[in-house]
């Protein structure tokens, strides 16, 4: 084991908080332009995706209020269906995370995003709440799956110097889908009615589709599939040799996505909440502030992403954190409008700042293979955690009472921020970073390296160190193999 010193200890922390510029930073304008065709719609595709699932989440939220009048029960009731899509998003990460990496990113996101389309048009036609949740739980499913399977297939097709600034872009796909479900609600539901917004939504996912279809297959998947198909290993054997390999790294993910799901929900659930009931405001001042919220969380994921490719992904997420730790005053001390409009603005630039970092920094410590079922189902568990973030807000905050009688959901809120902050800060301190990977190059490397190890484990004593150097020099026939597979279609590979 080896020695821990304060001279490392300083050399360390020095190192991830103020890090060495990896290169010199790039126009942000021509790293965005600089993309051929099949890098640009394959990002549009993965980015509208990951909108619609948010434009269909918040769905709910908006209506809620309208859906249980016309069911004649609780608004509560109807958020239940909330709870119902967050609960059953992990599975939905894990069926098409597998599907995903056994078969290509591009169908089952298509088998995804129309699987969308016809819930969504179902939603429409409920006519009572048991038909309303039901259907939003298949919907979690869906939303489960398909973040997974964007991320994969966007990381592995952008180039290495892009990915900061397209991570943050592409998370923020959330925040701009609810920056579209609140547009079509002010605009259809006081005229057409609840079920006209849920009918709506499904433009953005046929719109997705139709760019999906025209994105290939990622050649980093076309290579690991080679991989599998050459060594005749079925997904159970890959699955068991990546746990062994790799089962602390899992378990670090899913942490690091609970405290950051934590970070997210705790921050942005209760807000208008808290805006309306501890403050009085309206529900239109408090639609304003989620908007502004919203636009700097956009904001945020965009600097904090691109910045990331410079200093560092585990730098700017630890700074992003102690930024918020820094605004937490601001965002719920005041007590007049403006000033928490403000505080709001700042602490989604924080905490989606952070999230910016995301996609790419999971997609690069994925393993080999799992780059879809891994950075999908640590979101969605960390997701499942995190899922009762705004019930203990509001329960605490309803036991604490404020002199003049109202909930102290304020208090509650910064408490648990603060906490989270500080869990995310000491995770990412501690965790790895693999910052401008090579997907092709490390993939290729660890899979041929872990088959190489277990021919040389397996080869009788007597064959002596020359025949354990030939192993190791030996070129593996995935690289041929990756070429025939490069040109047979999805379902010669499923037939394989």
């Amino acid at each position: 084991m080896p020695t821990i010193t304060l001279t490392a200890v300083k050399a360390y922390l020095y190192d991830v908080f103020v890090p060495k510029i990896a290169n010199r930073p790039k126009n942000p304008i021509k790293l965005i332009g600089g993309l051929n065709y099949q890098q640009r719609i394959t990002f549009a595709a993965a980015f509208m995706a990951w909108m619609v699932d948010a434009v269909d989440f918040f769905t709910v939220s908006l209506s809620a209020t309208e859906v249980a009048a016309e069911f004649g029960v609780e608004v509560s009731d109807i958020t239940s269906a909330i709870t119902a899509t967050l609960m059953l998003r992990p599975v939905g990460a894990l069926i098409f995370g597998v599907l995903a990496d056994r078969y290509g990113r591009r169908i089952p996101l298509m088998i995804d995003l129309a699987l969308f389309t016809v819930i969504e048009i179902a939603t429409g036609f409920s006519n009572n709440l048991s038909t309303f949740i039901g259907l939003r739980a298949v919907f979690g499913i869906c939303m489960g799956g398909e973040w997974g399977l964007g991320n994969a297939l966007a990381m592995e097709t952008l180039p290495h110097d892009s990915r900061g600034i397209f991570s943050g872009i592409l998370q923020e796909g959330y925040a701009a889908g609810y920056l579209v479900a609140a547009l079509i609600y002010y605009a259809a539901v006081p005229h057409l009615g609840w079920r006209a917004l849920y009918w709506i939504s499904i433009i953005p996912a046929l719109i997705a589709m139709i760019l999906v279809y025209f994105v290939p297959e990622t050649d980093v998947w076309r290579q690991n599939r080679a991989y599998a198909t050459v060594n005749r290993k079925r997904l159970y054997q890959l699955t068991l040799e990546m746990l062994k390999k790799h089962w602390l790294r899992c378990i670090y993910a899913i942490l690091l996505m609970a405290g950051f799901n934590f970070m997210s929900h705790g921050s942005q659930d209760l807000y208008p909440t808290f805006l309306k009931v501890q403050h009085g405001f309206s529900a239109s001042q408090a639609t304003v502030a989620t908007v502004v919220m919203n636009i700097g969380a956009i904001i945020g994921g965009l600097l904090v992403g691109y910045l990331s490719e410079y200093y560092g992904r585990r730098t700017m997420i630890i700074w992003s954190s102690v930024l918020g730790l820094c605004f937490l005053p601001l965002w719920m001390l005041p007590t007049s409008y403006t000033p928490l409009v403000i505080g709001a603005f700042f602490m989604q630039f924080c905490v989606q700042g952070a999230w910016g970092v995301i996609p790419v920094h999971l997609a690069e410590l994925s393993p080999p293979g799992f780059r879809s079922t891994f950075p999908g189902l640590a979101y969605q568990l960390g997701n499942l955690i995190s899922a009762s973030a705004s019930q203990i807000e509001a329960v605490v905050g309803e036991k604490h009472k404020l002199p003049n009688g109202k909930p102290d959901y304020g208090r509650v809120q910064m408490i648990l921020l603060g906490v989270v902050f500080g869990f995310v800060i000491i995770l990412t301190m501690i965790g790895n970073e693999e910052r401008g990977k090579d997907f092709m190059k490390s993939d290729d490397q660890e899979l041929n390296n872990t088959e190489n190890m277990e021919d040389m484990s397996s080869k009788p004593t007597i064959d002596g160190p020359d025949s354990m150097e030939k192993g190791i020099d030996s070129k593996s026939p995935v690289e041929d193999e990756s070429k025939r597979v490069a040109g047979s279609s999805s379902a010669e590979l499923k037939a394989d």
